[in-house]
């Protein structure tokens, strides 16, 4: 057995993250699962041993049960989080985009391009006035205005942009786990 409780590159996935099945039943968690997403959101790489003492249970258990929230789509990955500023990606903006009534049938390719570019951090599919908000990472303002000439101002499907500077950036690690845990 295994020390790390660290999913390998064949664990099942959910086709998109966020994105469960529309038929799917939500997974059923009790206090020990909780605490075991709670301490592998705040440290991926915490040794099997280590959460296992944690959690107040056995490490064997505490492998089968993080083998099975992968199992049951709970857990679909762990990541590494990296700062972009020092890669200097230093701003940030977010950019609403309309998609112009006639070319709605594009917006499915128009995601899948925007979600390429490599200065996009999150792409939003919006129900509203709006169509989608892109949240970008750039080096400085001359990256961003590159950015929407390239990939928008540019595609005839787009109706309208407005970019906005984001000048702090505030997120809780354990965002939107606190209404789950």
């Amino acid at each position: 057995m295994t020390d790390a409780p660290h999913a390998d590159a064949a664990s099942p996935r959910p086709a998109q993250l966020g994105q469960p099945e529309a038929s799917a039943p939500p997974v059923v968690l009790d206090d020990v699962d909780r605490t075991l997403i709670a301490l592998l959101h705040e440290n991926a790489r915490i040794p099997n041993v280590d959460l296992a003492r944690a959690a107040g249970i056995s490490p064997s258990t505490c492998l089968a049960r993080v083998r099975s929230l992968r199992e049951r789509g709970v857990i679909v990955r762990y990541t590494a989080e990296i700062d972009p500023a020092a890669l200097g990606y230093t701003l940030q903006a977010l950019v609403s985009v309309r998609i112009r009534p006639g070319a709605r049938h594009l917006m499915e390719q128009i995601s899948d391009e925007l979600r390429r570019e490599p200065e996009v951090a999150q792409l939003f599919f919006l129900g509203g006035t709006e169509d989608f908000l892109i949240h970008v990472r750039v080096r400085d303002s001359a990256h961003v205005r590159q950015f929407v000439l390239k990939n928008l101002s540019a595609n005839p499907a787009v109706a309208l942009t407005e970019t906005n500077l984001v000048f702090e950036h505030h997120t809780a690690h354990t965002a939107g786990l606190r209404a789950v845990l």
